[in-house]
């Protein structure tokens, strides 16, 4: 086991300009352009007609920006584009079949085979399923083909018909009205289909403990991007056991979007990522703007460390986040990270500790969540976390300590979708036991990932985070039923 180095922190920061699709979409679409024309770059006069084109393409990639087109969304892109052929009768051949072997090679050769290959041990054949995952893909990542191949299709055929004759006023003119046109039916067709967007307590977390703490430590565990039915399906006896002397929550919902970084900023601070600032999982200015839960437990004296790969140090910081090496083979990321709990365990015994684990959301990733490799690696994830507990237990950590059992957001279908909340990806496990916890009991009233924080806080006995708007899961605790 060991620490993600510097080179994989900045590592991560550049791949998810290439994984998000609102950058992806810019870096996608002036590369193309730019190898498109890689003969003429040179030439004389070249860049006089590219660079009008560019500024007048420049709105409508702005607008791509923008907007996200997941799930039904996507029809509204492929209908732009025919639009577009229809008003302009133009298609730009060269354009056309660049854009589609790039976007292939980069996906399915690059990202799903070579990329998961040296990284997690993917199969070197890994193609042969990654292109029909690719296709079925319907979050705003860059692996949404059905998103992102309209959207560079229509910029790229309105760059090569701005240059493709002496650029005028009337067809610079058609391009920004045609531009204008799709930025109203954007508009329109966000307002009303987009329809999915959780609703978020609004209120300030007001719930307090002013008596004793019900724990003296809380453990949490996060089997990141496991999906609820099939977290359901998988057998796993260490955790249904202990599930069954706890309460289990079943309608726990995920934030928008349900990005890892995002997800673990609201679980952590309690409040929604338009309050704490993350939005995705690049990360443009690093930080929290609100507290976290280790802002409180610091300024009571107390200790916590959440254990994960590198990304998460964007919005926590290096002195929060024990952070792990995610290049590794995903037989082996989660025994990683649990030796490095133990290390935390021992060196700072820490009042609060946070695990990810990663392995399940990395088979999603690679080889999608609709095949057996996902349930059995949920499988091995129950044996691993009763390894990790018998630890904790023969050294006496788990006195007194009450344990929380979640993931941070599901996956949805194609290379394991998160981030829109498509079915799988909304709803995600909750348990809790040990110290102060109600045991078996199942609450069916819905919550929220952002509660998390706000029961640490309860259980251990201090004020929530500055900024929370979760509320404390009172139904699970002792005492405040």
């Amino acid at each position: 086991m060991k620490a993600a180095s510097r080179f994989e922190i900045f590592a991560a920061r550049i791949w998810n300009v290439l994984n998000e699709g609102k950058s992806f979409h810019p870096v996608f679409v002036l590369g193309t352009f730019l190898l498109l024309h890689a003969p003429d770059l040179a030439r004389a006069g070249f860049w006089a007609e590219a660079l009008p084109a560019l500024a007048l393409a420049a709105p409508l990639v702005l607008l791509f920006v923008r907007y996200d087109f997941p799930l039904k969304l996507r029809l509204a892109l492929w209908v732009y584009l025919a639009a577009f052929v229809l008003v302009f009768r133009f298609v730009d051949p060269g354009a056309l079949v660049l854009v589609l072997g790039l976007y292939v090679f980069f996906t399915v050769f690059f990202w799903g085979t070579l990329y998961y290959h040296l990284r997690t041990g993917a199969p070197k054949t890994n193609f042969v399923r990654f292109w029909r995952l690719v296709l079925e893909n319907p979050d705003s990542t860059s692996g949404n083909f059905l998103e992102q191949v309209p959207k560079a299709l229509l910029v790229l055929f309105a760059l090569e018909y701005l240059i493709s004759a002496p650029l005028s006023a009337g067809r610079a003119g058609l391009v920004l009205g045609f531009t204008a046109v799709l930025a109203l039916a954007s508009a329109l067709v966000h307002r009303r289909f987009f329809d999915w967007k959780p609703v978020y307590p609004s209120e300030p977390t007001l719930d307090v403990n002013g008596g004793a703490p019900l724990a003296k430590r809380v453990i949490v565990v996060v089997i990141d991007g496991c999906r609820l039915d099939r977290f359901r399906e998988a057998e796993k006896p260490y955790l249904e056991r202990m599930m069954e002397g706890g309460t289990v929550y079943d309608t726990v919902e995920t934030v928008y979007p349900a990005r890892t970084v995002v997800c673990f900023s609201s679980m952590l601070t309690g409040a929604a990522p338009e309050a704490h600032g993350i939005t995705s999982n690049l990360v443009l200015k690093l930080g929290l703007r609100v507290e976290s839960v280790f802002d409180v437990l610091r300024r009571a004296g107390k200790v916590g460390r959440l254990v994960g790969i590198a990304h998460l140090i964007d919005a926590f910081g290096e002195d929060d986040v024990a952070s792990v090496t995610s290049v590794a083979h995903n037989d082996k990321i989660d025994q990683n990270l649990i030796a490095a709990a133990r290390r935390e365990m021992e060196a700072h015994d820490p009042e609060l500790l946070v695990l990810q684990l990663l392995a399940v959301d990395q088979n999603g990733h690679v080889r999608g969540t609709a095949y057996p490799e996902y349930v059995e690696r949920i499988e091995i994830t129950d044996r691993l976390i009763e390894g990790f507990m018998s630890w904790c237990e023969d050294r006496g950590y788990l006195e007194d300590t009450a344990v929380i059992l979640m993931a941070d957001h599901g996956q949805g279908k194609g290379i394991g979708a998160h981030g829109h909340l498509s079915e799988g990806e909304r709803f995600v496990p909750f348990a809790m036991w040990g110290s102060g916890i109600v045991g078996g009991r199942t609450v069916e009233k819905p919550a929220s990932i952002l509660d998390l924080a706000p029961t640490i806080c309860y259980l251990l006995g201090i004020e929530p985070p500055k900024g929370s708007t979760g509320r404390v899961l009172r139904d699970a605790l002792r005492g405040s039923v």
